[in-house]
């Protein structure tokens, strides 16, 4: 029988029977995302309700009513509203030096901002209250995004390190609209802003009324607020590792002539394909590897919590392969 030739559609076809694959494994990096995942609508309940009762200390709920009671009395009153990001600050210290430059520690204040919207910054060093990030929602709700035609929640991931560009805008806006848009007024980014959303004395923006707190709290907050990055680089890592998979995989496939080659890798990853699905990519394509020992080499970038021991023997082994596809 006549060997089928691989063309580019081929190649993409069976590239992307791989990459569905790969994300279907259960490795350590989605072991990781999918553990962080089922802790995130828990702890930020238990942390809004944390937050909220430092706000009633100083905003009491008599307050509230009363704010109320004048703001829906009077047209020119406006000065309570629903919010869902604050400022907190404790009295703490700092060094700094004399005009001898000594070393003294001076009282200050340590502030920082916390955003409880699905898009609020995630960056504990970030201290701006019009920072929107759109990480942690694409991450919590990635099942239901991929869903969608013409959506990717995996994208901000595939373009880091690019300049905006048409695809990279395209996808960020449809998963945007999805969630419930920019203004976030309907679907999952309005039932969660107003899940964790509470009423707040004060101007419309939240850092003119941070609210004092002590030491240990602040640092609890923190600590939510470093959680959700956590989650948010689980999610990369997880999304990172199929990637680099992926990017080896096309240099494999770009090297292979014949469909039964691209089939016998995807075989050799434990994808079952017939010549009918097809599809393969290679990449730099300074070495080509034969379907079996390229597949070992994929398998090999998985579940990279290896010893000393195992990276040695993985070492080896590539090295063994390159010079067998000299030869």
């Amino acid at each position: 029988m006549t060997r089928i030739r691989l063309n580019q559609e081929y190649r993409n076809k069976c590239a992307s029977r791989i990459k569905a694959h790969l994300f279907s494994e259960d490795t350590q990096e989605k072991q990781k995302y999918l553990e962080l995942k089922e802790k995130q609508f828990k702890m930020n309940d238990t942390t809004f309700d944390f937050a909220k009762s430092i706000i009633r200390r100083h905003y009491t709920e008599e307050d509230v009513e009363k704010a109320y009671y004048l703001q829906n009395k009077f047209e020119n009153v406006s000065t309570i509203a629903k919010d869902s990001c604050f400022h907190f600050h404790y009295m703490g210290e700092k060094e700094e030096r004399d005009y001898d430059n000594n070393v003294k520690i001076v009282p200050t204040t340590i502030e920082k901002h916390f955003d409880f919207k699905l898009n609020g910054s995630i960056d504990s060093e970030n201290n701006y209250s019009g920072n929107n990030d759109w990480a942690y929602g694409f991450a919590l709700y990635r099942d239901e995004i991929n869903a969608q035609e013409n959506c990717n929640a995996d994208i901000l991931i595939e373009q880091e390190g690019k300049d905006n560009n048409p695809h990279l805008t395209k996808y960020l806006d449809n998963n945007i609209k999805y969630l419930g848009g920019h203004n976030s007024d309907r679907g999952y980014a309005k039932e969660w802003n107003d899940k964790y959303s509470v009423d707040l004395i004060g101007r419309d923006y939240c850092r003119d009324r941070s609210i004092a707190c002590s030491e240990e709290e602040f640092k609890y907050l923190m600590l939510w607020k470093q959680q959700k990055s956590a989650f948010v680089m689980a999610h990369n890592k997880w999304v990172k590792s199929v990637l680099d998979q992926m990017k080896e995989i096309k240099v494999g496939l770009k090297g292979y002539k014949y469909l039964d080659e691209a089939i016998e890798l995807a075989n050799e990853l434990g994808v079952e394909i017939t010549d009918h699905e097809i599809i393969r990519t290679n990449s730099t394509g300074l070495v080509i590897y034969n379907p079996k020992n390229l597949a070992e080499r994929i398998k090999g970038m998985k579940n990279k919590n290896s010893s000393r021991e195992d990276k040695i023997k993985a070492r080896l082994l590539y090295e063994k392969q390159q010079a067998e596809s000299i030869n």
